[in-house]
């Protein structure tokens, strides 16, 4: 048997793959929307309205992602998306009027579902039992390198190159790089066609305590904690999809565009930081009610904007609210995966993910329109924090239909 599990050659590949589409796909975002209205002139919530066609197209189909993984292995899934994600940037650095980016982010939407969180924690999901938490949360922290590097990268890109050329070596460069990665290292659907068990050992008598759920007593109680959850994690992505969307144009007329990069890229630093300590305790803390913790320190941050709209206080802010990017992205399948196990993880995350996608692609367009209709973004993230603060409550309230209580009780789930 080799000496490394191949479920962590698993781990390492998801963690590249959601580093470059995290800075194609989400935080993409908000370079286009800023580098398409600088170059064309069209009003902000125009472009915003398309790039929300993005994340729906992508929420739609977020339930066949997780069946096709589960049915055929993540490769050929995988492969698709990446060739749709490539197709879908590289051509919209070539559009000459706004109508021509719905199509660009219809195709960058099918990318994004295949490549983003659904198609990576189904891909990891079956290899580990005892460090479930801990490959979701390695895997996912490539996203945060998407944010340190990808965004000034692609800025970078756009402003040496010009916003067309710049996008197509942005696009030659991902197939480049993970069409092989995902050739190669993802052709196992999982560690039975290795002939091995999950995490690739026994697990040891005296290993901490995994956090599951207590058996569900009734139906309606599965559909509380499905449902809670959620919710919960639909509405904080709405905010926070909405904020990295915004986070350049924000930050723009404070810090110029090279200060405004800077800043995603300090977020997203912090996010990794964040994704970092969430590895390490994350197998053993009770998920809901950290999910509450950072929500409240998220809506906390958008209050500080709104009311105090200084530098100091948008570093700061933006910043703690960095922190938590990782976590509200991550908690939400490793919840899931706690509380349902990892039986056909691909079609009931999958069944969350479509409700989540699909209430979070309006993020873009809901701060563009407020941001429009106030003439700018402070009372728009007081909403946000309201928002963020409700979804929150949904987590701690549905929580509390399930005990947790440690791996091995009579009444596990796994």
């Amino acid at each position: 048997m080799s000496a490394l599990f191949h479920g962590w050659r698993v781990v390492g590949a998801c963690f590249v793959i959601a580093a470059v589409a995290w800075s194609l796909g989400l935080f993409g975002s908000s370079v286009y929307l800023q580098a398409v209205t600088s170059a064309h002139g069209w009003p902000i919530a125009e472009v915003a309205s398309a790039i929300t066609v993005f994340f729906l197209v992508s929420a739609s189909i977020q339930r066949v992602v997780g069946r096709s993984i589960d049915r055929f292995g993540p490769r050929p899934v995988l492969l698709l998306g990446l060739a749709c994600m490539a197709a879908g940037v590289a051509l919209i650095g070539q559009v000459s009027a706004s109508w021509q980016l719905y199509p660009c982010f219809v195709l960058l939407g099918f990318g994004w579902s295949t490549l983003s969180m659904t198609g990576i924690t189904t891909t990891v999901a079956p290899w580990f039992e005892r460090h479930q938490g801990r490959s979701m949360t390695l895997a996912i922290m490539g996203a945060s390198v998407g944010a340190i590097a990808g965004v000034p990268l692609l800025l970078l890109s756009i402003g040496e190159l010009g916003l067309g050329r710049g996008l197509i070596v942005a696009s030659v460069v991902a197939v480049s790089l993970l069409g092989p990665l995902i050739g190669i290292v993802l052709r196992y659907r999982g560690p039975a066609d290795l002939g091995l068990p999950r995490d690739g050992e026994t697990p040891r008598k005296d290993a901490p305590p995994i956090l599951h759920l207590a058996p569900i007593a009734t139906a309606a109680n599965r559909r509380l904690l499905l449902w809670s959850a959620t919710v919960a994690f639909a509405l904080g992505l709405t905010i926070q999809i909405g904020f990295i969307t915004h986070h350049v144009a924000l930050a723009e007329p404070l810090l110029g565009r090279a200060g405004a990069g800077m800043l995603v890229s300090a977020a997203g630093l912090s996010a990794f930081v964040g994704r970092l300590i969430l590895a390490r305790i994350v197998d053993h803390v009770d998920a809901r009610r950290l999910g509450c913790i950072v929500m409240i320190a998220q809506a906390a941050s958008l209050l500080a904007i709104a009311f105090w709209p200084t530098v100091p206080v948008l570093v700061v802010a933006s910043l703690v609210y960095g922190y938590g990017i990782g976590h509200v992205t991550t908690l939400g399948p490793v919840v899931v995966r706690r509380e349902f196990g990892a039986a056909a993880f691909g079609t009931t995350y999958g069944t969350a993910a479509t409700v989540i996608q699909l209430t979070s692609a309006f993020g873009p367009a809901l701060f563009g329109f407020l941001r429009d209709g106030f003439g700018g973004y402070g009372p728009g993230f007081v909403i946000a924090a309201l928002v963020t603060l409700i979804g929150c409550a949904s987590l701690f309230i549905g929580g509390r239909a399930g005990v947790i209580m440690p791996a091995g009780s009579s009444g596990s789930k796994t």
